[in-house]
């Protein structure tokens, strides 16, 4: 059973779409159904079922793809990688994900791309848009506080940290002096990423603070907006370490004592799997997991 039968088998199960699958592999339409043809008679069985939009697969595809799991693209990346080494990996490198951990914690990770020839365009974007974005092609790298479910994609944690809840110095001891923290702490003004309250729902949670209904004075995508107002005495938010460790240094910020405990967050970098064919993607991605895991 030839290696380029597989690939291109797996590419079509992950994207259930023959024209999906060309497209990834360079490949032509005609090509990779000749390839599942040859793995179906090889087999003995049908790999997938033709529908309106796409192919359906079957249990036989389903059996197979689970008795490969990730062992094509372990030996594909170990490949990519080892070509990168030895190779030309000048061009640009697109890569999405959340912009205050882009700016804040990803931009001073990248030097060894950057020196290696490798140009960088940084993209911003929710979650839903990360995931979109990678699975459309329009990005190479996403970087995305959100579990990865979308089977078409693979992801690897980068990095973890720690979530708390924050307030001015002068917010953080009204809060701190009361009676009744968790009905004082809720009719404090709160900012926050979005309604779907990211980050602080999990936080008030853990901490058994229960409400009905909250709604933010304050609502930004990008954290470090909601840090300069609380900074000015306005608030309170929840937030990763990270993005608030400096300015609780210096002063201007007060974690707020949490009656049970703090949570975490992690952040993973995602990727379709065809991507790490090309020798370039695939040494962004090892350099960022491993410049990442270092410094979490």
């Amino acid at each position: 059973m030839s290696l380029i039968r597989l690939r291109t088998f797996m590419e079509v199960y992950r994207q259930r779409s023959i024209s999906g699958a060309a497209r990834a592999l360079n490949l032509t339409q005609p090509a990779v159904s000749q390839h599942i043809s040859g793995l179906e008679v090889a087999i003995g069985r049908p790999m997938f079922e033709r529908q309106v939009q796409g192919v359906m697969p079957t249990p036989a595809a389903d059996d197979l793809a689970a008795d490969i799991g990730n062992s094509l693209d372990i030996a594909e990346s170990a490949l990519a990688s080892a070509r990168a080494r030895s190779m030309d990996v000048s061009g640009t490198l697109q890569i999405i994900g959340h912009a205050d951990f882009m700016a804040d914690k990803l931009a001073g990770e990248l030097l060894p791309l950057l020196e290696s020839g490798i140009r960088v365009h940084m993209h911003t974007g929710d979650g839903p848009l990360v995931a979109q974005m990678i699975i459309e092609g329009h990005c190479d790298l996403g970087i995305t506080a959100h579990p990865v479910t979308d089977s078409r994609l693979k992801g690897e944690v980068i990095f973890t940290d720690k979530v708390v809840a924050v307030a001015s110095p002068r917010v953080a001891a009204r809060l701190h002096d009361s009676h009744d923290f968790s009905a004082d702490l809720l009719n404090e003004p709160l900012l926050a990423y979005n309604l779907e309250l990211s980050l602080i729902d999990g936080w008030l949670g853990k901490n058994r603070i229960k409400y009905k209904t909250l709604l933010p004075a304050m609502v930004g995508q990008d954290l470090r907006g909601l840090r300069s107002m609380l900074a000015q005495g306005f608030g309170w938010s929840v937030m990763p370490l990270f993005l608030c460790q400096q300015h609780i240094q210096q002063g201007k910020l007060m974690p707020l004592q949490a009656p049970v405990g703090d949570t975490a967050v992690s952040y993973n970098l995602i990727w379709l799997p065809s991507a790490l064919r090309q020798p370039r993607i695939a040494l962004a991605r090892q350099t960022l997991l491993w410049q990442l895991n270092q410094t979490g």
